[in-house]
């Protein structure tokens, strides 16, 4: 297991190097942050100061260099907009991301799994056809629409959720969170649907289709024939045998929640990090730029990382084939 997790590290290294080096030649030519960080009125010499102090002046592969060693320390520069330390900025902001992914994450696990199970097994019932529509409308419209939409009813019409902002806060040392506060919870509401809809929808799908096929298996059939309950075959056998794909989808799923976090964000002026990076897109802000994706990269990295260490809890034939590898080896 450490060799493995080992390999799958020193793999995880130059997708790394490949997607610091993608964001930063992405954004080393897009604006002129000098201008932006001087105003309108500045000298020729004010402008070679600041030059020489972010370190414009050196070759592309110099600053790239800086850039990867300075992120392998926590460090990413200043925020030419804010004037502020990039890794304190993303500091202040991930508790509001990262509480958001959390909800929408868990709701969609939550509910999309027992709606996959339902609609898989009882799929003739005016229940089961009713979750497909719904799961219809949830891949069909897009997040901006869904939260706009959502606002409407609920914040304009009937005046129930905050209709943006993240609500009242506690700070607990450098974390923040909304969970202890009534106004914080419920400002969560909102963006948290529109965020984990789509990703509800497809995992529901998903399920429901693998324990079709599932259900369709001959060991299915045996079990049932040894006289097994309905509750132990559905559960025991089917449910469990496809878990490894929904484990797949919805790893990569939690990925791109924190990655596209960014509509929601915008949408409901949410404030975490896909807001400081639209704001910081507007400004041509490069470090808060790279830091970003930098960033994201590394969510995506540790996450297939801890999709396929789950493969191993939940599939015996993996353990068993690596075993028997390692035997023959």
């Amino acid at each position: 297991m450490f060799a493995f997790i080992v390999s799958r590290l020193l793999q995880a290294l130059p997708v790394m190097l490949v997607v610091a080096l993608i964001s930063f030649a992405m954004f080393a030519y897009v604006g002129d942050p000098v201008a932006i960080m001087l105003g309108q009125d500045f000298t020729e010499a004010q402008r070679e100061a600041l030059v020489r102090d972010l370190g414009l002046d050196q070759p592309f592969f110099v600053q790239f260099a800086r850039f990867v060693g300075n992120a392998a320390q926590g460090e990413f520069g200043l925020s030419y907009r804010l004037s502020r330390p990039v890794a304190e900025l993303i500091a202040e902001r991930a508790p509001a991301t990262l509480e958001l992914a959390l909800c929408a994450a868990a709701m969609s696990l939550l509910v999309g799994v027992p709606m996959g199970v339902f609609t898989g097994l009882y799929r003739r019932s005016w229940l089961s056809r009713f979750f497909l529509t719904f799961s219809l409308i949830g891949v069909s419209l897009p997040t901006f629409l869904i939260g706009i939409l959502l606002i409407l009813i609920f914040s304009v019409w009937l005046g129930w959720l905050p209709s943006f902002g993240r609500g009242e806060v506690v700070q607990l040392g450098w974390w923040s969170t909304g969970f202890l506060t009534w106004g914080g919870i419920k400002a969560l509401i909102l963006p948290s649907i529109t965020l984990g809809l789509f990703q509800l929808t497809l995992i529901m799908r998903l399920v429901r289709a693998e324990m079709l096929e599932v259900l369709r298996t001959d060991y299915i059939k045996f079990a049932r024939a040894r006289g097994l309950s309905d509750r132990a075959v559905n559960f025991g056998h089917a449910l469990k045998n496809t878990l490894v794909p929904v484990i797949t989808i919805a790893g990569l799923q939690l990925g791109a929640i924190i990655a596209f976090a960014i509509v929601t964000e915008t949408v409901f002026q949410w404030p975490g990090m896909g807001l400081l990076f639209i704001q910081s897109v507007g400004v041509a802000d490069i470090p808060v730029m790279s830091a970003y994706l930098l960033l994201i990269a590394l969510v995506f990295v540790t996450i297939n990382l801890v999709v396929d260490l789950l493969y191993y809890a939940v599939d015996p034939r993996l353990r068993v084939d690596r075993g028997a590898s390692a035997g023959r080896a």
